[in-house]
């Protein structure tokens, strides 16, 4: 519980909400002012600028009576899905508003820095009064309660937080480095995968593995074999960031997963979604053996003496070569690759010892970011105690 007093946020602070987007594209130009919409809160959050945004010119922004909100105001969304997400972002320029969000503009006895880390633990997703349709309103938001300490103090709050949180964000920033380092290493040992500059020979897929499988069709699983906590599927939602990430959710009884044998992985396949966002590839582990490959996906078998998981795996996973599948793929709806088509898939071969070089490479960096994995989740979890002590008055 909170030490200090709680106010209603409309007496310490002035509520408002942006306006209507200009929908003519020429009203946007290459200098001016932010312009920021409802999307722009993810990319904010984590780390963009707000230069980088669409921008208007003072003319342009009076003829749609946009409002100019100073620096410091903090905002979130107040309308539709968005307004869920429970994203707060402070501003630190001044910025036109999209009317799908709204702006606090504290008043002098409430420090900004201190209310939007208010607003993430005492988050106004809470005044959401119909989840089918999502909506703040305005009258709401300046009725809700946050404590209030004295001002000094919530400025050492949003102080020692805002170094929490520059912590994290630096912890992130070496995991994306490493991952960007991984496709370096890519280009710089084999070069593109669909031009192929360094001239390697070609093969059609098909003959670089053991065997090509995709995932059982719906004929062959009925609603009685699906249950929580059995077998998992591995569909392309379970493929993220080149990692299978199961869901228990989504699985099936241990009687029909002996039955389809056919289609179970093994330690060392490289499963792929081949359908809607293509190249999203994840290699098996020896924790996911015998899970089963989805519907949406299909599995490859490396043949290790011509073509390695690791090599595969980053081939199939490069930015040219999810355009050049794109290309290949059927369907107008769902995009969506067959057996046939990614047997014929004509592939650069390096020697294996190359391939074996790069595979070396990339585990010495996956163990550098499973160091930097355990950090960052030591300083979540500071992160999160930090927040409790701040606001039990314990900072």
């Amino acid at each position: 519980m909170s030490p200090w007093p709680t106010i209603e946020l409309g007496k310490v602070a002035e509520i408002a909400a942006g306006g209507s987007a200009p929908q003519d594209s020429d009203d946007f130009s290459n200098v001016g002012t932010p312009f920021v919409r409802a999307g722009s809160l993810k990319p904010l959050t984590e780390g963009a600028i707000e230069s980088s945004l669409e921008l208007l010119k003072e003319e342009v922004a009076k003829k749609h009576r946009l409002r100019l909100f100073p620096a410091g105001s903090v905002l979130f969304a107040k309308s539709g899905m968005s307004a869920t997400k429970g994203l707060v972002y402070r501003l630190t320029l001044p910025a036109y508003v999209v009317n799908h969000l709204a702006a606090v503009i504290s008043g002098p006895n409430l420090d900004s820095g201190y209310l939007r880390h208010c607003l993430k633990v005492f988050s106004p997703t809470c005044l959401i009064q119909d989840e089918a349709y999502p909506s703040i309103r305005l009258s709401d938001i300046a009725s809700m309660k946050i404590p209030l300490p004295p001002l000094e103090k919530q400025k050492r709050i949003a102080a020692i937080l805002d170094r929490a949180e520059a912590l994290r964000a630096k912890r992130r920033a070496a995991l994306s480095q490493l991952d960007e380092l991984t496709q370096s290493i890519f280009i710089d040992m084999f070069g593109d995968s669909v031009s192929n500059p360094m001239g390697w020979k070609r093969y059609p897929l098909k003959h670089c593995v053991n065997h090509i499988q995709i995932g059982p069709f719906g004929s062959l699983l009925h609603k009685e074999d699906y249950v929580f906590g059995g077998i998992p599927l591995i569909n392309p939602t379970h493929i993220e960031n080149g990692k299978i990430v199961p869901d228990l959710n989504q699985s099936i009884t241990v009687q029909k997963h002996a039955e389809l044998q056919l289609y179970q992985l093994q330690q060392g396949d490289v499963i792929m979604g081949r359908r809607g966002e293509m190249g999203r590839c994840a290699i098996v582990g020896s924790e996911h053996n015998r899970m089963l490959c989805g519907t949406g996906s299909l599995f490859i078998r490396p043949d290790e003496s011509k073509a390695i998981a690791m090599y595969l795996q980053a081939m199939l996973s490069s930015e040219s070569m999810r355009k050049h599948l794109e290309g290949f793929s059927l369907g107008a709806t769902l995009p969506n690759l067959n057996r046939g088509i990614v047997g014929e898939l004509a592939i650069s071969l390096p020697p294996i010892g190359l391939q074996k070089e790069f595979s070396h490479r990339i585990e010495s960096i996956e163990k550098l970011k499973a160091t930097h994995k355990s950090a960052l989740t030591e300083i979540d979890e500071l992160f999160l105690s930090l927040q409790y002590r701040a606001f039990r008055g314990e900072l």
